[in-house]
């Protein structure tokens, strides 16, 4: 009996022993093949009664549907306003039911509990057990409607809308000095959920980890991922290390693509924002799909300009007054200043401004202002946005090996290069009696100048690319039974390089004349000309400042992951509830990270840093067992449904020792459409292999004591005995799902995180004289007066690790920080999460309103374990206590359109003053063609519809925002058109 004949049997016996839903019945005995579930149809179903709903999908596809009548009796779903197959909405509309539907033959489908179904069952984040609707830790779910709707042009900017994203690590926080890592030099894009970090929070695609990004590798790059291959992204927000390892602390972005595709789909996105940052997307995507297996491409290309600091009024000059900020302009300025160091201030102060006379050039007396300073902005003509380009390649393939059998194989590759200006090339010059434009003002031989060769040279740029990849293949078997097993391997990697100019200080020393000419360079006072540092740009010939400018600091970046799991699960027993399922599996995975820094900042020879290839090897044993007490099946008053689930994994490293990690949950219906939750669960950190393997680095910096600023010694680097940082987090939720009306989600989460990995000292510079809970971290020195101790600072700022040589004389420095690696301190976060989602079906057309909103309660901070706690709610740098995005959608036919509310809670700098909320509006209309129209969709959003400013912070930068919870390109406009066949 061949399959299609067995299913025709199936559908005709059902249709005359049971209730059969077929509204479109007439309709469905002309339909054409194209009618087969697989057309694109413009489909709105309404939220509410299940039945109801299948049956204004069947009206709206000419799809027949076969089900008992009481099996969907008392189900609800959210519904849906899309432009889709009717398989696929299908699928969506049983989302969370516990039913599958099973496609008897062209056009007909049959509805069945989940449980016995022999169909390809869906992956869902949270559990090891597929197939399963709904799971105890909150989740968000954004679809490829959700992500249009929204405006979304990547998943990365999915990502950064959520309430519970703070502040992630992006290009924009990265030049927008409000990266406190100081990472993320490959201009990578992460997630930090909930403000624990990005390295606490783990990004999966397709249950699958990815290689690391960033100068440490410690987090991973969302924008390698291309928008038109992604199915959804679901978002975890809860920890998971009981299910996934390490990182999952914060919670889990994974981002399931799309595994089947039949037809053709394309896409062209443009944006512009005032003054820059123009935007363009293009995407291809094909598949093709055959009865025993399908496969599929999609390509995508992203270009962005980049934004300018004097694109923006609050970040051109660098003087904050005219906000009510301060001036953060600096004394290295063009023309500049004869300079003294201030040791009491921590820096240099002018002595004398440098005024050029009519000639370009100050050359008398009178030409400099005694008590007078010339200022400039540090970071003049720099960029807030970079200019990038990426293109991106995803390929999937699956192939039936039998009735039983499966295999697959994805390939994902990223090629992404940015350009960026950076701060203006300066320096500290000592000129001397042998420089011919030397001019003495109080009967010295040498004076000090701080100067900015901003008018002199171009704009110094970073160049830099990034390249991503990752192979898997898997196998599924169907084993005897309710059991089935999955294996897959993974290859991948990401390689990061930059470059950049820079001054080199030996060569500015000798066109300076302050070190005789060294004939091993190309340059000579016998054929260029001294450096003039005495003019406001112009003055100097081009080979002598290409000779200054001839420095380079070169990065390279190597990360890779390889995974090997297998997994099987299946049916233990029954119960009167249901089926015990269980899951257990086994997986190996080796990391590795290397870096090469190649410099000539200072002498003739570059400077070679090695950091060689780090790697580790980690094994682990994990599993999870569901548990239904009660269902429909056994339902009583009170009881709908009640379910417990319990999971753990245990973790060798190679490196650092072991880890277990346990997970309890629990699910309680007391009446249809009412869900109670809970959760409980530890999840760990594991240290980077940078943090294990940093190479030592030295600069100075600055205390702050008593009011008098003092110069410190900072060293950095790695710690091989760090341990892991451990985590315990609880939630308690409830949903309302009603058959008419708003449904509601409420979340209250805790997570109480422990032996922290951090840098105290680093992160706390400006107390860390005064803090005792710092102590253990700080050396005194006095070299001044001290033999012994200025040996110490010595050894210490004439180390080749030392990052600026020769701009502080050692006995000027009162103490010595370790700012290194240490497992200390810990974080306390609480809070809650509310969402809430209406659908109102009225004669006009159909409005969708939908809220979500995180509240912070509490966000206290221990940076060590002697210290007290500290809650860092509503504090510059930290979340704020509330984060809101809001919506209002109208659909009716092809039309619809969407206003969105965006809200950031008002906040307190680190001086304790007030920054204002931040709330903003976007707007969308849409499009969806119909007729000879079909398949082609239209859409213009518009963000940030009034162009409302940042709220003001006076940010030592010069930079009159908060990168971290504004966005800095005012209103967006953009237009998308696609066309799908």
């Amino acid at each position: 009996m061949t399959p299609g004949f067995e299913g025709s049997v199936a559908a005709v016996i059902l249709a005359l022993g049971l209730g059969v839903q077929s509204p479109a019945q007439a309709q469905a005995q002309a339909r054409t093949p194209a009618a087969e579930a697989q057309d694109v149809l413009v489909l709105t179903v309404p939220s509410g009664d299940l039945s109801r709903a299948l049956e204004s999908l069947a009206a709206q596809s000419g799809i027949d549907l076969i089900y008992e009548s009481g099996l969907v009796a008392g189900r609800t779903t959210p519904g849906l306003s899309a432009r889709t197959t009717a398989a696929e909405a299908l699928r969506r509309l049983l989302r969370d039911t516990g039913l599958v539907a099973r496609r008897a033959s062209p056009g007909v489908w049959i509805l069945e509990r989940s449980e016995a179904t022999q169909l390809e069952e869906i992956v869902v984040t949270g559990t090891l057990l597929r197939g399963r609707g709904r799971v105890a830790s909150p989740v968000v779910s954004l679809g490829p409607d959700d992500l249009d709707r929204r405006g979304h042009g990547s998943v990365a900017d999915a990502i950064q809308a959520l309430p519970q994203n703070f502040g992630s690590t992006t290009p924009a926080t990265s030049l927008g000095n409000a990266d406190p890592t100081g990472t993320n030099l490959t201009m990578s894009t992460g997630v930090n959920l909930r403000g624990f970090g990005e390295d606490a929070t783990l990004v999966l695609v397709d249950g699958r980890r990815l290689s690391g990004t960033g100068s440490q590798g410690e987090f991973s790059d969302l924008s390698t991922i291309p928008l038109a291959a992604v199915e959804r992204i679901d978002v975890l927000l809860d920890g998971a290390s009981a299910l996934y390892g390490s990182d999952a602390v914060g919670g889990v972005v994974n981002v399931i693509l799309r595994d089947d595709f039949d037809g053709g789909e394309s896409r062209l996105r443009l944006g512009a924002s005032p003054g820059g940052a123009e935007d363009v997307l293009l995407s291809q995507l094909v598949g093709r799909r055959w009865s025993s297996g399908s496969a599929l491409l999609a390509v995508e290309y992203r270009g962005q300009n980049p934004l300018n600091t004097l694109d923006r009024p609050y970040t051109e000059t660098g003087d904050l007054r005219p906000y009510g900020g301060t001036d953060r302009r600096t004394t290295f300025a063009s023309p500049g200043n004869v300079v003294v160091l201030d040791a009491a201030a921590g820096g240099y102060r002018s002595l004398w401004a440098i005024r050029p006379g009519a000639d370009g050039v100050a050359d008398t007396l009178e030409e400099f202002v005694a008590g007078e300073t010339n200022l400039a902005n540090q970071r003049y003509g720099a960029d807030l946005i970079p200019s990038q380009t990426r293109t991106a390649l995803y390929a999937r393939a699956n192939q039936a090996l039998g009735p039983a059998v499966e295999l697959s194989g994805d390939l994902r590759i990223s090629q992404r290069d940015h350009t960026y200006g950076v701060l203006p090339h300066s320096a500290l010059m000592t000129v001397t009696a042998a420089n011919p434009y030397f001019v003495s003002l109080d009967g010295s031989t040498s004076h000090q100048i701080a100067y900015s060769l901003v008018n002199d040279v171009d704009q110094p740029q970073i160049k830099g690319s990034s390249r991503h990849w990752a192979a898997s293949a898997g196998l599924d078997f169907d084993l005897p039974g309710r059991w089935r097993a999955e294996a897959y391997a993974v290859l991948g990697g990401e390689r990061s390089d930059s470059n950049a100019t820079a001054i080199n200080s030996t060569f500015l020393s000798e066109s300076l004349g302050t070190t005789p000419d060294n004939p091993d360079t190309p340059w000579s006072p016998a054929a260029n000309a001294y450096f003039n540092p005495y003019g406001g740009g112009g003055v100097n010939d081009r080979e002598t400042l290409d000779f200054i400018t001839s420095g380079f600091t070169q990065r390279n970046y190597r990360s890779g992951v390889a995974t090997l799991s297998g997994l099987v699960e299946g049916v233990l027993l029954d119960l009167p509830g249901g089926p015990v399922r269980i899951a257990a599996g086994a997986q190996w995975r080796r990391e590795a990270f290397e870096a090469l820094g190649v410099s000539l900042t200072s002498g003739l020879t570059p400077a070679v840093t090695i950091v060689p290839e780090r790697a580790r090897e980690v094994a682990a044993v994990f599993g999870e067992l569901r548990l239904p007490l009660v269902s429909a099946a056994n339902a009583g008053p009170g009881v709908e449904r009640l379910e417990l689930s319990l999971a753990g994994r245990a973790e060798r490293y190679d490196d650092f020792g072991s880890t277990a990690n346990p997970k309890l949950g629990a699910l309680w219906s007391p009446l249809p459409g009412l869900d109670f939750r809970a959760t409980w669960g530890a999840s760990f950190r594991a240290p980077s292999l940078n943090e294990l393997n940093e190479p030592t680095s030295i600069g100075p910096t600055i205390g702050r004591e008593d009011g008098v600023v003092r110069l410190a010694v900072l060293l950095m680097g790695g710690n091989p005995d760090l341990g892991p940082e451990t985590a315990e987090s609880f939630t308690l939720g409830a949903d309302w799902r009603p058959s008419s009306g708003p449904g509601v989600s409420l979340t209250l989460f805790e997570t109480q995180f422990e032996n922290r990995i951090a840098r105290p000292i680093s992160d706390n510079l400006s107390t860390a004289l005064t803090d005792p809970s710092l102590a253990l971290f700080v050396q005194r020195v006095s070299p001044a007066t001290n033999p012994e101790d200025l040996a110490l600072v010595e050894s210490l700022i004439n180390d080749p690790t030392f990052v600026t040589p020769g701009i502080f004389p050692a006995s000027v420095y009162s103490a010595i920080f370790d700012g290194r690696w240490v497992n200390t301190g810990a974080l306390d976060v609480r809070g809650v999460d509310v969402s809430v989602d209406w659908r109102i079906d009225s004669k006009v057309g159909v409005f969708d309103l939908d809220v979500s909103a995180s509240r912070i309660l509490d966000y206290e901070r221990r940076i060590t374990p002697e210290a007290p706690p500290s809650d860092l709610v509503g504090l510059l740098g930290f979340p704020v206590e509330l984060t809101v995005r809001g919506a209002v959608s109208w659909t009716r036919g092809a039309w619809s359109t969407r206003l969105g509310v965006n809200h950031v809670d008002d906040y307190r700098d680190l001086s304790d003053r007030r920054v204002d909320s931040w709330t903003t509006a976007d707007a969308s209309l849409r499009w969806e063609g119909t007729g000879r129209w079909d398949g082609i969709t239209g859409q213009i959003f518009v963000a940030n519809i009034m162009d409302s400013d940042p709220p003001f912070v006076d940010q030592v930068s010069g930079f009159g925002f908060d990168a971290r919870q504004a966005d800095i390109l005012g209103r967006t406009v953009s237009l998308q058109l696609s066309r799908r066949w």
